[in-house]
């Protein structure tokens, strides 16, 4: 007599062999499941640290700026009579913010920023044109009419070329979002004996009333409030220089800003 029980297992194998093939494709699925959600917790971790990468830099530029620029002030105010107890203050509160700058800098991951301009002498001529066109691809389709001075491809100026070619794309930036679309926008110098002047003129809407900076270029006054921030980086980087940002402007009438430094770092081309 054949014995039942090899009948019984053959006949069942086949059964026993699908159930663990579907509990196999069923742990195959929740496998691709976990799989997948490490995957998008990844790409959100990697997208998260970028973005805090990228402000911690964002960051520091702007600590750096804002350091040198009071740097600037702070030792200047220390060559004055009666300031040099107010500019030792100023000169702490300048290391400060470098010092922001440069943990900033660390947890982004990069460089720590120089701790001085990088001085050199170039023509003002192309990296005026530079800065227009960042600040032209900056304001997207619309477009505005640049009249450059002629009288500026004569002149060369002593100065951080990329802290110059910053403040100027700020002031650029600013007068052509406050003029309409093929608007002309006058960019020109002046060169006095106590500043030299690179002047910026619109007629746009004008600063509002609380915005007006009509002050003499020798920074004796600050009415930085409503200025912005991009402008308020621009004037720190013209004061890193010992200069100065002016904004003179009227609703309905438009702005002019100088961009003032002092007299020894421009002039003509021999």
């Amino acid at each position: 007599m054949t014995d039942p029980l090899p009948e019984v297992l053959t006949s069942a194998l086949p059964a026993a062999l699908a159930v663990l093939a579907a509990a196999g494709g069923l742990a195959a699925i929740a496998g691709l499941g976990r799989a997948s959600r490490l995957a998008a917790e990844l790409t959100t971790l990697r997208s998260l640290a970028e973005s805090r990468r990228r402000s911690f830099g964002l960051l520091s530029r702007d600590l750096n700026s804002l350091g040198l620029g009071l740097l600037g002030r702070a030792q200047l105010l220390a060559t004055q009579s009666g300031g040099e107890e107010a500019g030792r203050a100023f000169e702490g509160e300048a290391r400060h913010l470098l010092a922001l700058a440069d943990a900033a800098a660390e947890e982004a991951g990069g460089a720590v920023p120089a701790r001085g301009l990088q001085e050199e002498r170039f023509p003002l001529a192309p990296i005026l044109r530079e800065a227009v066109a960042i600040a032209s691809a900056q304001l997207g389709p619309g477009k505005r009419h640049w009249r450059i001075s002629p009288a500026i491809e004569n002149l060369a100026v002593t100065a951080d070329r990329r802290a110059l070619r910053g403040a100027l794309v700020q002031v650029l930036g600013r007068a052509a979002r406050a003029t309409a679309e093929a608007d002309v926008i006058d960019i020109r110098a002046d060169l006095r004996p106590h500043a030299a002047s690179i002047i910026v003129e619109d007629e746009g809407v004008g600063l509002a009333i609380e915005d007006l900076a009509p002050i003499a270029h020798d920074g004796a006054s600050d009415r930085s409030r409503g200025l912005g921030f991009g402008l308020s980086l621009a004037r720190s980087l013209l004061r890193a220089h010992g200069g100065e940002l002016v904004i003179e402007a009227a609703p309905g009438i438009g702005a002019r800003a100088f961009l003032s430094l002092p007299p020894e770092r421009m002039a003509a081309v021999a």
